[in-house]
């Protein structure tokens, strides 16, 4: 312990004394630990976030759709590398046939466009338009007040009715009531019945103008790029998941007269694996931030390479003092080992503050819910503290070989 902290006095001593060196090598270490804890607290957030909005959609509720496949999918346009091509589009009488089934509780269908809205002198270009079922908030969180959602009977009726976020209520009417006014959708008039109010979302939805309608409505009315409708399956109260997806299953191969051992041409997919496909998202910035992380370490390394030899140049003599009164080889290596961990330590200090900082930051002013999570602070440290053992091994190994006579005689 005393050869602890004699190396860490020491190591302190050399910061003040080399102020612009020792700045030099704390700038690139901190650089290096800011990023990860930056980067750390940013995807923590944002996995939370997306976490919360299929939590909104209850833990049992399940998707239908017509293609997935985890991670970025690149298409040159041709069918082998369009494999969606090969899959059907979902139909509504296979929504039917699933929702009949007594595993299952509802089913919601959703698909959405972009299309023109006017309202009086006021016309937005484009605003996204979803047509859906009538269970759509049960999977979509939030509220309809002022006014109300839209009936079974009436999504069953083709009914024009509409109803837009806050946001788009606010663009078109201003301070007038929404409720009961007529807008024009792509041409065709819709009657306003309520505005709805999303839940807290990461990725600002509720910032944008949107507006939802019956999906018969939609598929009747709107413009759209047909072959991508989506089923959002909530099992019955007595039903486990496990069960309501063999029978969504066995039900959509039995419509498309599958055959046995014949490869399923849908998707049944649960939130688990949607969690875990973007979790395998989220790992590729964690490869990106353990690049830019290690610059900034390595710069840092560097300049502890160059203080130590500096420092091993100047205690020549003192290495050979100590040599002389009894010190071994690994005493005077581990001495150089401490200051140059305790080099970096710093730097690593000052990384994790900044890093913490610039968290605050982002948590306070953005949608983004960063926070700094405590594998990160074991890990910036750790890596700090290994930067300098391992960069200051090379002038330790080289102050520990010095000959004792020679280094008395240094001038």
């Amino acid at each position: 312990m005393l050869a602890l902290f004699e190396g860490v006095g020491i190591a302190l001593d050399s910061l003040r004394s080399n102020k612009t060196r020792a700045a030099l090598t704390i700038l690139g270490i901190a650089i290096g630990v800011m990023v990860v804890m930056v980067i750390a607290s940013m995807i923590t957030g944002i996995n939370k976030g997306v976490t919360d909005i299929f939590e909104q959609a209850g833990p049992r509720t399940f998707y239908v759709f017509r293609f997935f496949q985890g991670g970025v999918v690149v298409s040159d346009g041709s069918d082998e590398m369009s494999p969606w091509r090969r899959n059907p589009p979902l139909t509504v009488e296979e929504a039917e046939r699933i929702e009949a089934l007594e595993s299952i509780g509802f089913v919601v269908l959703d698909e959405g466009t972009g299309a023109p809205i006017d309202y009086g002198s006021r016309k937005l270009s484009s605003v996204g338009v979803r047509g859906v079922g009538a269970n759509w908030l049960r999977v979509s969180g939030g509220d309809v007040y002022p006014g109300r959602s839209f009936t079974v009977l009436e999504e069953q009726a083709r009914a024009r009715v509409i109803i837009p976020n806050q946001k788009l209520a606010s663009e078109l009417f201003g301070l007038r009531d929404p409720v009961g006014q007529v807008v024009k959708v792509a041409g065709v008039p819709y009657e306003v019945i309520g505005v709805y109010t999303p839940p807290p979302d990461l990725f600002g939805e509720g910032n944008q103008p949107r507006a939802v309608i019956p999906h018969p409505t939609f598929d009747k009315y709107v413009p759209h790029w047909r072959g991508w409708m989506n089923f959002l399956v909530s099992p019955a109260p007595d039903a486990t998941v496990a069960d309501a997806i063999e029978d969504v299953t066995v039900t959509l191969r039995t419509m498309r007269g599958l055959r046995p051992g014949a490869d399923d041409n849908f998707a049944v997919v649960t939130q688990d694996k949607l969690l875990q496909t973007w979790n395998n998202v989220t790992g590729v910035f964690f490869l990106v931030m353990i690049a830019l992380s290690s610059v900034g370490l390595m710069v840092g390394g560097v300049g502890v390479v160059a203080i130590m030899m500096i420092s091993v140049t100047e205690r020549t003599r003192e290495i050979g003092v100590r040599k002389a009164l009894g010190a071994r080889r690994r005493e005077i290596l581990w001495q150089f080992l401490v200051e140059a961990a305790t080099l970096t330590a710093v730097g690593g200090a000052v990384g994790m503050v900044l890093g913490g900082v610039i968290a605050f930051i982002v948590n306070s002013a953005t949608p983004i819910p960063a926070a700094v999570p405590l594998w990160s602070i074991v890990v910036a440290l750790l890596a700090s503290v290994m930067t300098g053992v391992g960069f200051g091994l090379y002038p330790a190994a080289r102050a520990a070989r010095l000959d004792p006579v020679e280094a008395l005689r240094y001038e």
